[in-house]
């Protein structure tokens, strides 16, 4: 396996020092805190305190386009007695928001049930067949959650078969919004509403919003399912800033409160405390797990885990998806190994490409998103049937895939996505077309351009800096993710006293430095366990300053993100 590409460091309080009026505009705050918060942008003392203090939903759910007429059309249904069916993505975000929809409905007195297409049978999305076999069924209201933006085909269908169709997602659409009964995407080209960046189950969350608005339930109320919110919100890799993060603190504080069994027996599963659970917990705990069920079989396993009431049901199909994910771990080993014996039989390229009938289509992304982490370049993995194939693609920020596929359009039976990461099938006999297009519009995007990727720390400390009151300080800046990073520092020229790799296929490095003061640390730097084979004396490295807790002991540790030969 290669070692992963060199990083370019940039450190905040030497590209963007603090303007004198951001200074005494946030000058209340400690000194640390103050530049936290101006490297997120945080330039006024109105946005520090929402920042740092607000939690929930920032913005009114009526903005979005729609959302009168979708109220309206839902309640009537409850008053009816209409079949309603929830059809939802079989991702993270996509399972939380149906089974938040579902839940709602539910409890205002809907005949709802869950539809959650499988991704071996079925693929990504909103298909013609399902919609019939769900209209076949007396269904006369379906809600997509997380999905159908790119659908107009089966809007029209829907309107054909006299079920009225509401469209709630938060991908990218095509210039045609489809023609449903109504369209809540704070993407479409005709909305206001001031957050872009809400996840799928974010938007379902504003219609939770809006209908326990307009019909109010005693001992009910939209923030009880603020749980689900975060988790999908965390997993789904969208923009942990503005509502989407207002709504993950107010997720996360609910968690550590008293979470739904559903989560409590996954977390025990995964030996999170949840009374102390973050986003980081969620991104490498849970949303791994509840994705798992839908990358191996269905993720009706993870919906009906997050709907179950009794503590020992869910305890057992905790352990299930447990079981499943180490599954999938091995598995998306494999696939990668074979992925990099594919890449070594071409030349360098600009964009990453490997497919085989080997590949399970339910862990492609996992291991494009691998191969771009490694390579630093958009990859496209896809498992190869008897007439598709069907890849996932994840890229990087200088190179739009989304886009791309849109290039390629002609080729294509159908994709969508965002600009990092999208879905794509494609008659096999086109692939070979397809690759070289790509590899076309990737040269012309990327050829010439220093392709790094770029870590970004706070500050530079000396070892003698990492005092324990730094920590709650810390702990203000989360939750942290995409656009929001977490808060790194660089420490230079430490002497490395000892290093062992650690983990299944010995990929993390475990290691102990020295400022050459006699003070020392202990640090672990996951996924750099091939530094072993070349350990300079002495070393920069850029990490997060943590609170270990192993085996009831707690101690102070550095986790590295990335580790350099000192200069």
């Amino acid at each position: 396996m290669q070692t992963q590409v060199e990083k370019r460091w940039l450190i905040s309080e030497n590209e963007n020092p603090i303007p004198m009026e951001v200074e005494a505009a946030l000058g209340k705050y400690p000194f640390v805190l103050r530049r936290l918060l101006h490297n997120r942008g945080i330039t006024t003392a109105e946005e520090a305190e929402r920042y740092l203090n607000k939690e929930g939903s920032l913005h009114d759910p009526w903005m979005l386009h729609d959302m009168e007429a979708v109220v309206e059309r839902l309640l009537l249904a409850v008053d009816r007695g209409e079949r309603m069916v929830v059809y939802g993505d079989y991702d993270v975000d996509g399972v939380t928001a149906t089974v938040m929809m579902v839940q709602v409905l539910r409890k205002l007195g809907g005949q709802v049930r869950e539809y959650i297409p499988n991704r071996f049978e079925e693929g990504y999305g909103l298909n013609c067949e399902a919609l019939e076999g769900l209209a076949a069924e007396g269904a006369q209201v379906v809600v997509t959650v997380d999905c159908g933006i790119r659908s107009p085909a089966e809007a029209h269908l829907a309107r054909r078969l006299g079920v009225d169709l509401i469209i709630s997602d938060h991908h990218e659409p095509h210039e045609e919004v489809p023609a449903a009964f109504g369209v809540i995407s704070p993407k479409r080209p005709d909305n206001t509403y001031p957050d872009t960046n809400l996840a799928g189950v974010g938007v379902a969350y504003k219609i939770v919003e809006a209908l326990l608005t307009r019909r109010p339930l005693e001992g009910c109320a939209a923030e009880d399912w603020l749980d689900l919110v975060a988790v999908g919100t965390v997993a789904d890799i969208v923009p942990l800033v503005g509502e989407n993060r207002s709504l993950v603190k107010a997720g996360l504080r609910r968690m550590r409160q008293g979470p739904r069994r559903g989560l409590a027996s996954l977390a025990g599963a995964a030996e999170i405390q949840l009374n102390k659970i973050t986003a980081r917990d969620i991104g490498y705990g849970l949303g791994p797990r509840l994705n798992a069920a839908g990358r191996l079989e269905s993720a009706l396993a993870s919906f009906h885990l997050l709907d179950e009431e009794n503590g020992e049901q869910a305890s057992v199909m905790a352990q299930h998806l447990d079981d499943q994910n180490r599954q999938r771990q091995d598995l998306t080993l494999f696939m990668q190994r074979v992925a990099e014996e594919q890449m070594a039989e071409r030349p360098a390229a600009h964009l990453v490409f490997a497919a085989s009938p080997e590949f399970n289509m339910g862990v492609v992304g996992l291991v494009a998103s691998r191969l771009t982490e490694l390579y630093y370049r958009p990859s496209v993995v896809g498992a190869r049937g008897e007439e598709f194939t069907r890849a996932s693609c994840r890229s990087i920020p200088e190179f739009h895939i989304t886009q791309a596929l849109d290039e390629c359009a002609d080729l294509l039976v159908r994709h969508g996505g965002h600009s990092m990461a999208a879905g794509l099938t494609v008659r096999n006999e086109d692939v070979d077309a397809l690759v070289s297009r790509l590899q076309e519009i990737a040269h012309r995007e990327l050829d010439g351009r220093e392709l790094k990727p770029v870590v970004r720390a706070d500050l530079a400390l000396e070892l003698r800096d990492l005092r324990p009151e730094l920590l709650p300080l810390m702990d203000q800046i989360e939750p942290t993710g995409m656009a929001n990073h977490g808060v790194y520092f660089v420490s230079r020229g430490l002497q490395v006293r000892h290093f062992k790799t650690v983990g299944r296929e010995q990929q993390h490095l475990r290691l102990t430095v020295s400022d050459g003061r006699g003070l020392v640390y202990d640090a672990i730097g996951f996924r750099l366990g091939y530094w072993a084979k070349q350990m300079p004396e002495r070393v920069d490295l850029l990490y997060a300053f943590e609170k270990n807790v192993f085996m009831g002991r707690e101690s102070l540790q550095l986790n590295v993100r990335d580790l350099k030969p000192a200069e």
